[in-house]
């Protein structure tokens, strides 16, 4: 079965995918399966896209339950009903095909973002105020003794003089 998803190529699917559901979006049909197959034209065309492939990826492999959910629910004519089958036949390999080749570019495929096992991933955020960093770990009850620097103490102020009273006849120019 590998050797048979390795050697389909995977452009030639999206276009055959995007060729069908042209043809089919004129009728009674599923509206996204154009946008979803252009959008997979786009993005196995750029080799870095990444992210775009695996989005593709699970947007096609998503839109195959709502294609079936979509032909219970809605009545079609039997050449269009045809396509539409065609096409959903079409998504198993043009996933698998694109599968394979998001692992032949090093991707690690294993669920929704998460690599395998792996929980904890790099850390893009941490929590304000301090509660990952200075020698503490996690959160600090309210009774335990903090070892934190002590707040420095503000020497008092002097008083201040009185300010003087202003001038009986305000003018446009004063001295200071």
């Amino acid at each position: 079965m590998t050797d048979f998803v390795q050697a389909l190529d995977p452009s030639k699917l999206v276009l055959v995918g995007t060729a069908l559901s042209f043809v089919t979006s004129a009728f009674s049909a599923p509206v996204y399966n154009l946008p979803i197959f252009l959008f997979g034209m786009y993005a196995q065309e750029a080799t870095e896209a990444v992210q775009s492939l695996k989005t593709f990826t699970f947007l096609l492999a998503g839109s195959m339950f709502y294609d079936i959910v979509w032909m219970f629910n809605n009545s079609q004519h039997w050449f269009t009903k045809l396509l539409t089958i065609l096409l959903l036949i079409l998504k198993i390999p043009t996933a698998f095909s694109f599968v394979t080749a998001l692992q032949q570019r090093g991707t690690q495929f294993s669920g929704l973002g998460i690599r395998g096992s792996d929980l904890s991933g790099a850390t893009v955020w941490s929590m304000p105020g301090g509660f990952t960093s200075g020698g503490r770990e996690g959160y600090q009850n309210v009774d335990s003794p903090t070892n934190g620097p002590k707040p420095l103490s503000v020497p008092p102020t002097q008083p201040t003089q009185p300010a003087q009273p202003a001038p009986a006849n305000p003018t446009a120019y004063q001295t200071v």
